[in-house]
């Protein structure tokens, strides 16, 4: 024990007589040049040293400069010209949203109103796409007098929503001379793909076949100078910009299904379309619309669903595309896509990015409604409806406020009024070989 305390003091002596690095900082003492303190302190502070140090290692730091340069040029590159496919949410300040665009024809009037509506919207809601509006190319955007509404919501299109303004030649789907509604042609046809297509109303609510220049929208494939567009119908209203399709990946045509003839149909609608334009499709679709040997109910839904139904990128129609004729159904398992699910009408509205305006026989929102048919096709209470007592109106409310909310817009927008209702039951000219047809 003895022997242990005295190697224990001599250590302690011997670390008194070491100096500590904070001694060495702290001693007021001045110390010669030539000691080895002041050779310590010029070691660790001589510019000459720090500068041979600096000399030997240039050649790593060089190396790791040049590998940061290339992979942060690299990458940036890739970003600015060729946008993430598979990340939509990441890098959006990167895209370079001039490659991709909204687009929209018009061939009439009310449906020029709607497209400007959609545009609106786009505008509002934060969009970074482009927009392109295609337009007979007998108009002009010359404002000729204070009542010519065509020019003024031309040049509203283009200055107040951005929109590029397009003139093209309407295409008209190819008919044989003879095969008119009027005069005998398979009236049956034309009904039950009006039915199909939840277009029942252009049926009934005009003297021609609103879709027969549907082969318009082809001519969107045509604008090349973009890589993708999304066409939008027009009689839809946008609830949320849908800028995240642009990003993914690469499919000649992407489209959702029409759910509500699910499962025993299963076909794509063309309320939206996610394409890459190509002037060879657009030649494809063209030639398919002026064929001669196309079926007399064949229009823009068949057309692209012969061409493109076994091969387009199906998009779910949650959180996509919904139908206004869903809030007056009683069966929503079709839409849900399940039979556990309980329908929320609230939250499948704030879901959906588009609400396309089907609900025959009820006509499209710029037309107003037949009272009689008003009372008797309105969506109904969930307890007990008709009465004073009744509740559970929610299917009924959102019905209402999405037809309202959509004259108000128009009212502001295009300063247009609705058009008056439709007689209701119809009564159409038709000749002895198809007025016993229901």
């Amino acid at each position: 024990m003895k022997a242990t305390a005295r190697g224990h003091g001599q250590r302690e002596s011997y670390l008194q007589d070491v100096p500590m690095i904070h001694d060495l900082y702290d001693s007021d003492e001045e110390v010669p040049p030539s000691s080895p303190k002041a050779q310590f302190f010029h070691l660790r502070h001589s510019p000459r040293s720090c500068y041979r140090q600096l000399r030997r290692s240039r050649p790593l730091l060089i190396v790791v400069l040049a590998i940061v340069a290339i992979f942060y040029y690299s990458t940036h590159y890739h970003r600015r010209f060729f946008p993430p496919t598979h990340a939509p949410s990441l890098r959006y300040k990167n895209v370079q949203w001039r490659l991709f665009a909204y687009s929209q024809y018009v061939t009439d009037s009310h449906y020029l109103c709607n497209s400007v509506m959609v545009f609106e919207a786009l505008s509002r809601l934060g969009s970074k796409a482009d927009r392109i509006l295609m337009y007979p190319e007998e108009w002009d955007t010359d404002i000729a007098n204070i009542t010519d509404r065509d020019s003024q919501l031309l040049q509203k299109a283009r200055y107040h929503y951005g929109a590029k303004l397009l003139p093209i030649k309407v295409k008209k789907f190819a008919h044989n001379p003879s095969e008119t509604v009027e005069g005998g042609m398979c009236f049956r046809s034309y009904f039950l793909r009006a039915v199909l297509q939840h277009r029942l109303t252009d049926f009934l609510n005009t003297d021609s076949l609103t879709w027969d220049a549907s082969a318009t929208k082809f001519l969107t494939f045509n604008q090349t100078q973009y890589l993708r567009i999304i066409h939008l119908d027009s009689d839809v209203t946008v609830q949320q910009h849908m800028d995240d399709l642009f990003l993914l990946p690469s499919a000649r045509v992407a489209m959702m299904r029409a759910y509500w003839n699910l499962p025993s149909v299963k076909r794509l609608t063309s309320m939206f379309i996610l394409l890459e334009p190509s002037s060879a499709e657009a030649d494809r679709l063209m030639a398919a619309a002026e064929s001669k040997t196309r079926q007399h109910n064949d229009f823009d839904m068949e057309i692209l669903n012969d061409l493109y139904g076994d091969s387009a990128m199906v998009l779910p129609h949650r959180n996509y595309g919904l139908v206004s004729g869903e809030f007056r159904s009683e069966d929503h398992h079709r839409y849900l896509g399940n039979s556990y699910e309980k329908w929320d009408p609230k939250r499948a509205l704030s879901e959906a990015s588009l609400v396309h305006f089907s609900d025959w026989p009820i006509p499209k929102p710029w037309i107003m409604w037949p009272r009689n048919l008003l009372k008797e096709k309105m969506p109904l209470c969930d307890i007990n409806p008709g009465t004073k007592a009744e509740a559970g109106c929610e299917n009924r409310d959102i019905w209402l406020g999405l037809y309202n909310d959509f004259r108000r817009r128009r009212a502001d927008i295009c300063a247009l009024l609705s058009v008056p209702a439709p007689e209701w039951p119809p009564r159409r000219k038709m000749n002895s070989s198809v007025s016993g047809i229901a």
